[in-house]
């Protein structure tokens, strides 16, 4: 997966704020099959490969339900293998999870909520050698999923038992109040790149010509309000670079800009102009 290792920038951990523990640690652990890396009495920080943390799990003080504001639309696990994918899907349908389902050209995909609402996408990309590019646009579409030509990969007697190890944190798709000063912070700040562009509502960015590693889209509104303190959803992303000098030139546009960046235990925090708030490290 080599749009996800240097020199690429991208997101290599998402921290979820949860109303109540038990019931988003039976739907993580029990249902997606993640496992518990490290636990305390607020987080739970889950892994697939049993080493590394790619998705947390907070509860704060006050938990606030979800409502129509900036922040999460959804998160991305990627799976290495079209037959994981499949085999999710029968696991899901048989647990009775409602599930949206769509062919992106791109890389094939699953949507589901956790209890609180929280959106997560699981999907496995086509080789990149496929992907449709003109100029410096990659073409993704919208298109139903083939289930039945995705099935015949599984291979006899295949299950879903547990989050493959191989599994990561493929992408991060994040509600704004105003697109235009969204992507001059993740573009011309954070150094990522566009990709994609839909209907003047939503820009997809990227590094390495990868599809997308960060998104954002207009589509609970222009001018929609960020969440209350506590609000369940996006509580922070982690942004990946390559090298201590690439962040260290992020954090210097960053502040040109007119963004305060601040270093907290070795990282550098940011917050996006509709309040989505960003930890950048070295890889």
């Amino acid at each position: 997966m080599t749009f996800h290792t240097p020199p690429a920038i991208y997101v290599s951990h998402v921290k979820i704020n949860v109303s109540d523990m038990e019931s988003a640690l039976a739907f993580y652990t029990r249902l997606l099959g993640f496992s518990i890396l490290e636990q305390n009495d607020r987080e739970v920080h889950l892994t697939a490969d049993g080493k590394t943390c790619f998705l947390t799990l907070n509860v704060p003080d006050h938990p606030v339900e979800k409502k129509k504001t900036t922040g999460l639309y959804h998160f991305a696990i990627l799976l290495s293998e079209r037959s994981d994918l499949a085999a999710l899907v029968i696991h899901l349908a048989r647990n009775n999870v409602a599930l949206g389902a769509a062919d992106h050209s791109v890389s094939e995909a699953i949507y589901l909520n956790d209890p609180d609402g929280n959106g997560i996408e699981v999907y496995v990309d086509r080789p990149s050698e496929t992907w449709l590019w003109r100029g410096d646009n990659v073409q993704m579409t919208t298109e139903p999923l083939d289930f039945e030509e995705m099935s015949k990969t599984l291979r006899p007697d295949q299950k879903w038992e547990k989050m493959p190890e191989s599994a990561i944190m493929g992408h991060l798709h994040l509600h704004v109040s105003d697109l235009s000063p969204a992507v001059i912070f993740y573009t011309t700040g954070l150094g990522l790149e566009i990709v994609s562009e839909f209907m003047g509502s939503a820009v997809f960015m990227s590094t390495s010509r990868y599809h997308h590693h960060v998104a954002v889209n207009a589509w609970n509104g222009t001018g929609v309000p960020q969440p209350e303190p506590g609000s369940v959803g996006l509580d922070t992303f982690t942004l990946a670079y390559p090298d201590q000098d690439a962040l260290d030139a992020a954090v210097k546009r960053l502040s040109s800009l007119g963004y305060d960046v601040s270093d907290e235990d070795h990282s550098m925090i940011s917050v996006d102009p509709s309040g989505n708030k960003v930890k950048m490290v070295t890889r």
